[in-house]
């Protein structure tokens, strides 16, 4: 039979296994197809073929052992997914999309991707992103820009967003069934709006960071791309709880997210932040707000007007802490233990050559801000003071929730834009997370739902943000949303043809 993985979610193919319509190899190898003719995308860094087939022949065996003894299959047995190439894999070339990581190739597998294997996922290839995850549309990778699966109606190739770019292109173009991804202030959330597709940031521990090569630690965290509600749960489902080798995980029990999809959200209170609605707002992204209200009004929902009073500062803060975090982070690349190595008449000009040549513009800016803000004279006018800001923030979000259920608001300012549009300009790329860093200061789960088209056509999401560790009532709320809004606009794959 012919198989066309675009056409298939997670439930669906899972269904289909289930009832032998398909093997996982077959379904993987029409995947590894899919992925050949996406390459004009730039979508995947490092490809897997072999490894992806071994293990798809694995999980069709352990499927069959399964019906023959009579137990239960994977979570996610048989299904081809992305890796984001900030996750560690066994055997398989690790990058972050840097040139500092030439070469390297883990001895160990992250503890996000070794729960999904063992729920019996497969691995397709790396997904390309922002270089160490710093960026909102994949052009400081090392490796080139990713291009969006969707094209404006002037034929410009569009930025996918970022910096977990990569992933959603992969799940948007529909080569891969899901992908891993990473949200530091928003890099989960912003791409999956602009490739039309699911991203949820869970609870900043929820998912287990260890094995993930790290941006800005206090900020960062793990979550899944997927085509619809559903199957993100699926997926966080499978790739959350508590590691031990991780101190910021949390130990708590990781609920069955699918099972309450369908509940429904009357009753429920939705809040409807007046901080978001600013000054020359792009009008098509306060529509559609407003239809999201509308819908979930109609369903049951009660609309409380809210306030976040300090997100006015989250961005200034957030590019305060992110960039300090990283400065530290990356410290322990030098060139003395693994990736690139650039020699020098002594120690101290290797260090300087390694990093100059290793690190892209993005980094590098990104580096000497944060090695800024934490120095001496510096410390306590900026970072102390930005960390004070974030308190502020957590605070506004707990208040709102002693009121509200969820939150509403938008992901992104805008649509896709295209490539090299905002590569000059830093600020103007920094603010397509105005709507998302807020939620990573406060370390709350939030998710981006797709929504409606944008005159351009192009697709537009609604971001749902939800009290922290209660994953479950926010992907109820976003499946309530995804019911109304019946997003079912495809991008025409222009790249195979």
């Amino acid at each position: 039979m012919s198989l066309d993985p675009a056409r298939l979610t997670i439930a669906d193919a899972l269904a289909g296994l289930a009832k032998k319509d398909f093997t996982s190899l077959e379904l993987t190898e029409a995947c590894i197809k899919a992925m050949q003719a996406a390459k004009p995308l730039n979508a995947v860094i490092t490809e897997t073929p072999d490894k992806a087939l071994a293990m798809a022949k694995a999980s069709d065996a352990r499927r069959a052992q399964a019906a023959k003894s009579g137990g239960n299959a994977g979570l996610l047995e048989g299904i081809p997914l992305g890796v984001k190439d900030l996750f560690c894999t066994e055997g398989v070339l690790t990058t972050a999309a840097s040139h500092i990581l030439d070469g390297f190739v883990p001895a160990y597998e992250s503890t996000a991707t070794a729960k999904l294997w063992a729920e019996g996922a497969v691995m397709l290839g790396k997904v390309n992103l922002d270089e160490f995850a710093m960026g909102s549309s994949t052009e400081s990778s090392y490796y080139g820009a990713t291009v969006n699966p969707w094209r404006g109606k002037d034929g410009a190739k569009l930025v996918p967003g970022g910096s977990s770019g990569g992933s959603a292109a992969a799940v948007a173009a529909g080569f891969a069934l899901g992908a891993t991804a990473t949200d530091t202030g928003g890099s989960i959330r912003q791409p999956a709006a602009l490739c039309g597709v699911t991203g949820i940031k869970p609870t900043y521990g929820r998912v287990s960071r260890w094995g993930i090569i790290a941006y800005a630690s206090s900020l960062d965290q793990a979550g899944p791309m997927a085509r619809n509600v559903r199957d993100a749960a699926l997926m966080l489902q499978a790739m959350a709880g508590f590691d031990a080798k991780d101190s910021t995980s949390v130990d708590m029990a990781v609920p069955d997210y699918a099972a309450s999809l369908e509940a429904g959200v009357k009753g429920l209170r939705i809040g409807i932040p007046r901080e978001y609605r600013m000054d020359g707002m792009n009008p098509e992204i306060e529509a559609l707000w407003q239809r999201g209200k509308d819908w979930l009004r109609e369903a049951g929902a009660e609309i409380v007007d809210i306030s976040l009073p300090h997100t006015y500062h989250a961005l200034a803060a957030y590019y305060i802490v992110a960039p300090a975090e990283a400065s530290s982070n990356l410290a322990r690349y030098d060139g003395v233990r693994y990736g690139l190595r650039v020699p020098g008449k002594d120690l101290t000009e290797m260090y300087e050559n390694t990093r100059g040549a290793g690190f892209g513009r993005e980094v590098q800016r990104r580096i000497m801000i944060g090695t800024y803000v934490l120095s001496a004279g510096y410390y306590d006018a900026y970072y102390t003071k930005a960390q004070r800001v974030r308190t502020l923030i957590k605070k506004d979000f707990d208040q709102a929730f002693q009121r509200v259920d969820a939150i509403l608001t938008p992901t992104s300012p805008n649509a896709a834009f295209p490539i090299g549009a905002n590569s000059d300009d830093p600020i103007a790329m920094y603010l397509n997370d105005v709507f998302t860093v807020p939620i990573n200061l406060a370390g709350v789960p939030a998710i981006s739902v797709p929504a409606g088209l944008s005159g351009d056509g192009l697709p537009l999401g609604l971001q749902l943000i939800g009290r922290p560790f209660d994953e479950a009532t926010l992907l109820r709320v976003a499946r309530g949303v995804e019911k109304a809004a019946d997003f079912t606009a495809k991008p025409e794959a222009w790249w195979s043809k």
